[in-house]
């Protein structure tokens, strides 16, 4: 649903929380966004784009202490009390199982000024989630766990609509938007962001998810679709190693069935993209990254499939069984 803007000065405020198990790959990401720049969405620049005041650690220039006039968690804590509305929360990096020992905690976000002690991400979802506006998860770690979900991690790690439920609501009836990557791209990430608060604004429709979440207009297409060795995959010239502009799906990439737009989008500025300067796709914006798409960068055993234009349908076809099982 829409959720219309009442006051043309009203100022939309943006949480983000980078209190989850992260690398802040998402955040350095963001840097690095140009369509649009954080430029461009906190100073307003485009058309139509609300008032927003954005509470991200990488820009927050609040220094003072808990409590104080000048603290930057004060933000979080107006939130929790109900005295910050309309607001974005965006959630950086997987939430852990805090239920999960006798003693102790995976990863916090400041403290709470009630009892001196620090506040787990899962008490700050807890407490700002049922408040806000709309939810993001950006990069795979919140979107669906990500590397520190993997097979024998002990914070029993897993994405934020997997703590929240994925047919989750927020109080204004929008779904959880995730945007995955590792780290997500840049320009996905704002531009999702800016659609989103078109969205809030009134201005633009409800963000069309697929069934992992992700925006369908980014997400819809496979990394092959968009990749500039396509052409190779299509005359069966393989690469058998690295440093080869052939295609690489020997040497263990995944783009065949893997949804992501970088070969197509590049990285920045059109620039780049994993396949396209030589790095094979390993499934970084797919549910059950990594432990469903490994090993990564291993050649074939001499014999163990077949060469030339057999190939490829094999690949295609087993790569199809384990993009089915990841869905699941």
């Amino acid at each position: 649903m829409n959720v219309p803007w009442a006051d043309d000065d009203q100022v939309l405020h943006i949480l983000w929380l980078n209190g989850g198990l992260s690398c802040d790959g998402e955040s350095v990401a963001l840097t690095a966004a140009t369509q649009p720049s954080i430029e461009d969405l906190v100073l307003g620049a485009l058309p139509g784009v609300p008032q927003i005041a954005l509470h991200w650690p990488y820009l927050g220039f609040e220094t003072g202490p808990d409590g104080g006039a000048d603290s930057f968690i004060e933000w979080f804590h107006r939130a929790a009390r109900g005295e910050l509305d309309p607001f974005i929360l965006i959630v950086e990096g997987s939430v852990p199982d805090e239920t999960n020992k006798e003693q102790g905690y995976w990863s916090g976000f400041g403290n709470d000024p009630l009892t001196g002690q620090p506040i787990t991400t899962t008490e700050w979802l807890d407490r700002l989630a049922p408040k806000a506006t709309a939810v993001m998860a950006v990069g795979t770690c919140a979107a669906y766990g990500g590397i520190h979900a993997m097979a024998g991690n002990p914070t029993g790690a897993m994405g934020v609509p997997d703590y929240l439920g994925w047919q989750w609501r927020s109080r204004t009836g929008l779904p959880i938007v995730c945007v995955p990557g590792c780290p997500t791209h840049p320009d996905n990430l704002s531009e999702t962001i800016l659609q989103l608060l078109y969205q809030i604004s009134g201005q633009a429709p409800t963000i069309a998810l697929d069934e992992s979440l992700r925006p369908q207009w980014l997400f819809e297409s496979t990394v092959h679709a968009g990749c500039d060795r396509a052409s190779y995959y299509d005359q069966s010239d393989f690469a058998t190693g690295y440093g080869s502009s052939s295609c690489l799906v020997k040497v263990g990439c995944w783009g065949q069935v893997v949804r992501c737009n970088v070969a197509k989008r590049g990285w920045i500025n059109g620039v780049g993209g994993c396949p396209n300067v030589g790095g094979i796709c390993i499934g970084c914006t797919m549910p059950g990254f990594p432990d469903k798409f490994m090993p990564f960068m291993e050649a074939p055993a001499a014999g163990a499939v077949p060469s030339g234009a057999g190939f490829a349908p094999v690949v295609q076809t087993l790569r199809g069984f384990t993009v089915r099982m990841a869905a699941t």
